[in-house]
C-alpha cells in the first residue's frame, strides 16, 4: 500500500511538471509540444523505476530526457549500481538511447 502510494504521489508529481512547463521548451524551439510531452513521460517511467527499484538510489540519480535520449547524471555507490540505473532506464517505453554519467562514489 505504501509503496503504491509513493508511486502515486510521483506520478501526479510528474503530471504536474508537464503541464507546468511545456511552454517553457517549445518557446526556446527545442523540440514540439508532443516530443516534449513524451520525453517527460519517459523521465517519470524512470525515476518511478528508481524509486521501486532497492538497486537504484533514486535521489542520488538526475534523469533529464530529449528526444527519447536519457541522460543519467549523479552518483551511484558502485559499478552494479550504475549499470542497474541504466538497464532500468533502457527498458522504458520510448528509450532511444542512454547516456550513463554516473559517478561511482569512491
Amino acid at each position: 500500500m505504501k509503496k503504491s502510494m509513493q508511486t502515486l504521489v510521483l506520478a501526479a508529481a510528474a503530471g504536474l511538471a508537464v503541464l507546468t512547463t511545456t511552454g517553457c521548451a517549445v518557446v526556446r524551439d527545442q523540440q514540439s509540444v508532443g516530443a516534449y510531452v513524451d520525453d517527460a513521460t519517459i523521465t517519470a517511467a524512470i525515476k518511478t523505476r528508481f524509486v521501486e527499484s532497492k538497486a537504484v538510489d533514486a535521489g542520488a540519480v538526475k534523469v533529464e530526457t530529449l528526444n527519447g535520449t536519457v541522460q543519467l547524471s549523479g552518483f551511484a555507490k558502485n559499478a552494479t549500481e550504475k549499470s542497474q540505473a541504466e538497464q532500468l532506464a533502457r527498458g522504458v517505453k520510448g528509450v532511444r538511447a542512454v547516456q550513463n554519467n554516473l559517478t561511482i562514489r569512491s
